[in-house]
């Protein structure tokens, strides 16, 4: 997403640290029913942005909602379908947002109605600024009107991004509180992705605000490996901004390393830059293991109507997603980093563990690890997830041959 305003105000952001800040809601923050727990697994889904950017429209989303249905995605637990910045018309005399009227002809509810009559749910973008990113009207001020509003077309979910945002913690917290405060008093259960990108330390806070997401890295782009520039960064970048944040991980509550870029393939509007080649199936694969490992939300944004077989496996692996829908919550942890092999253990329900093997160098590595030293007792029935093949029961050591950029995903029972 372009943060044009607040980047030139801020550069060097991602640097700055704050001191951890334990926020916890306060007696004004509406609770939520006993026993209601929002997004108790990562949440899944599409979003516009990547591919689509100020394409987004009625017809798009309602091909999206068919095509989640028909190529299986439903059925292996995607759920969302998100419009991201652009959707907007304006406000009308009354501060009421509508959406651009060509675009959205029979407006946004119509389009509810439409993904929640296929078993889906409808998400919305707005900032916590006067404007958007792209900059369209947004929500300062407007919290509890807008959130009224969504709650009335029918939304699910809602990203707020931070342009044209101050660049401190406590103005953040407060706008965010804000906005999931007003999206509680609606009375509908609307999830709440913040989007300030990491400056801020959202892990330490946003929960406690009352959000169930927060993304912890500038965006994603196109790319393996890269700093694109300031604030796009490649998969590999992006999971090192979230490898050290599995603490703050859990049911209701989900650090979010943004959206998944796989099946791309150097086409995305906005999030594939020129001059950079795209991810192969490999490093898409990869990135779909380790979004899984670090129980990160999934939502994918290629256009799901010519998705080729290769991206419709990897998106529908439903053995890796179990992996990121376990109930335990956990996120994967780097137990092992040894120059350019790594391993992530994720312990799941039940007393079984994940691991995945990642190779990020340029060559196919064997791969050796050492029960004991990832913290594991000495036998394991183990299958590939992505192989899909049993491996039987493995004493002691696992031996695993690597590609250059594979991540192996390994299930321990």
């Amino acid at each position: 997403m372009l943060r044009r305003s607040f980047i030139a105000s801020c550069a060097g952001a991602a640097a700055s640290r704050f001191a951890e800040t334990a926020v916890r809601s306060s007696a004004a923050d509406p609770a939520p029913p006993a026993g209601e727990v929002l997004a108790p697994t990562p949440p899944m889904g599409w979003m516009s942005w990547n591919q689509f950017g100020p394409e987004v429209s009625d017809p798009l989303l309602r091909e999206m909602a068919d095509v989640i249905v028909a190529s299986g995605m439903k059925a292996a637990g995607y759920t969302y379908v998100c419009i991201d910045d652009l959707w907007q018309g304006g406000r009308d005399t009354a501060g009421n947002l509508y959406p651009d009227p060509k675009r959205f002809p029979a407006g946004i509810k119509a389009v509810a109605d439409y993904v929640h009559a296929k078993g889906l749910k409808l998400g919305i973008y707005t900032d916590a600024a006067e404007k958007t990113c792209g900059d369209q009207p947004a929500s300062l001020g407007y919290e509890d009107r807008d959130a009224a509003t969504f709650a009335s077309w029918g939304v699910d979910y809602l990203k707020c991004d931070y342009c044209y945002a101050p660049e401190d913690q406590e103005t953040a917290i407060a706008r965010y509180r804000t906005m999931a405060q007003a999206l509680r008093r609606t009375g509908r259960p609307i999830v709440f992705a913040v989007c300030e990108w990491g400056p801020r330390e959202p892990w330490t806070w946003a929960a406690g605000i009352g959000a169930q997401l927060w993304r912890t890295t500038w965006d994603v782009r196109d790319i393996w490996e890269g700093e694109y520039n300031d604030d796009h960064l490649g998969i590999t970048n992006i999971v090192d901004r979230q490898a050290d944040l599995a603490e703050y991980a859990g049911p209701g509550r989900w650090n979010d390393p943004d959206m998944l870029v796989i099946g791309l393939r150097g086409k995305g509007r906005y999030t594939s830059p020129s001059g950079w080649p795209p991810p192969n199936d490999v490093e898409y694969r990869s990135q779909m293991s380790l979004w899984c490992l670090m129980a990160s939300p999934l939502l994918a944004t290629c256009d799901l109507r010519t998705m080729d077989p290769e991206t419709r496996g990897i998106l529908t692996n439903r053995e890796v997603i179990a992996v990121n829908q376990d109930p335990l919550g956990r996120q994967a942890r780097r137990a092992i980093k040894d120059r350019h092999v790594e391993v992530w253990k994720k312990p799941l329900a039940g007393g079984r563990v994940a691991l995945g093997l990642l190779n990020r160098g340029p060559r196919a590595d064997e791969v050796r690890v050492k029960w004991t030293d990832v913290a594991l007792k000495p036998s394991w029935q183990v299958r590939d997830l992505w192989t899909k093949e049993d491996l039987g029961t493995v004493r002691d050591t696992i031996v695993r041959r690597v590609a250059s950029h594979e991540t192996c995903v390994l299930l321990l029972s």
